[in-house]
């Protein structure tokens, strides 16, 4: 089951791509040419994220953006997890029959922690790391609060038959107001409960998933330390403090870039594209 969703040409001008994972038909994005860059968005969006980053580096990129299943217009499959270890399971067997090597990950939120996943498991094959806000440790108590919260029955009814993480959250994470057209892009890839389970269950995975952060916190280092990096953090967002994540985030890597963003809210990809597109390039063109 997927969505019956036809994008705008305007808005998302890619053609769109499938690709059968052992989980479930995916699809994603595959736009420029250049050292391939994979785009990976957090809850509750999708490739559509990225559509304003794509533009800006696909004449220097090769740009794959991909959605998760359970998100934007990949299958909701019976029977899966939708637990960010499977994600990056099926994420990383895209990754594999594209064969994309020197690659540069990008990730924020939760495309963070699974594609230093991907990566980290072809560390090899990786050529460069963009983070946003993102953590790729275990939960601090906010996040556990939260998680807590949302994981009741009340606030988890809310995420799958009210969308309130789309219809309430989401704007109110970003600096700048969608358009009505943007909006609907954002609500009609999960038009009802069943199409939300992806959704609903990141939450819960935030303390769920303890052990795999805490495996990912200490390969992450070893593996993936001495690769060029770069984070592009929003100062305006609330939920990942620049001065609670970012020095943890820094102290991964050796050979890493910062360039804040200080209009940004959680969503950095729609709030400051411009300043992500330029940072990049200057990082890895």
């Amino acid at each position: 089951m997927r969505p019956d969703f036809t994008p705008s040409t305007e808005l998302y001008p890619f053609e769109s791509r499938w690709f059968d994972s052992t989980s479930g038909r995916v699809h994603y994005v595959d736009e420029g040419t250049g050292a391939p860059l994979l785009l990976l968005h957090g809850n509750p969006t999708w490739s559509f994220l990225y559509r304003h980053l794509i533009r800006r580096l696909r004449g220097s990129f090769r740009c794959v953006a991909v959605d998760y299943p359970g998100f934007g217009l990949s299958d909701r499959p019976a029977g899966y997890g939708y637990t960010p270890s499977d994600h990056a399971r099926v994420i990383g067997q895209l990754v594999d029959h594209l064969a994309l090597d020197g690659l540069i990950v990008m990730g924020h939120d939760w495309g963070g922690p699974i594609g230093a996943t991907v990566a980290g498991a072809r560390s090899e094959r990786i050529a460069g790391l963009v983070w946003g806000n993102t953590s790729l440790w275990p939960a601090n108590r906010p996040f556990r609060v939260f998680s807590a919260a949302a994981s009741t029955r009340p606030l988890r009814w809310a995420i799958l038959n009210r969308n309130v993480l789309v219809e309430r959250v989401l704007p109110l994470r970003m600096r700048r107001d969608l358009s009505d057209a943007e909006m609907e892009h954002y609500r009609a890839v999960q038009p009802t409960p069943a199409s939300r389970i992806g959704v609903a269950e990141f939450p819960r995975q935030m303390v769920a998933a303890s052990p795999w952060f805490a495996q990912l916190s200490r390969e992450v280092p070893q593996k993936l330390g001495s690769v060029r990096t770069l984070i592009t953090w929003p100062m305006r967002d609330f939920e990942y403090p620049a001065k609670t994540f970012l020095p943890r985030l820094q102290s991964m890597f050796s050979d890493v870039q910062t360039v804040q963003l200080p209009v940004a809210g959680h969503f950095p990809q729609e709030d400051a594209p411009d300043e992500i597109a330029e940072a990049i390039r200057a990082r890895f063109s």
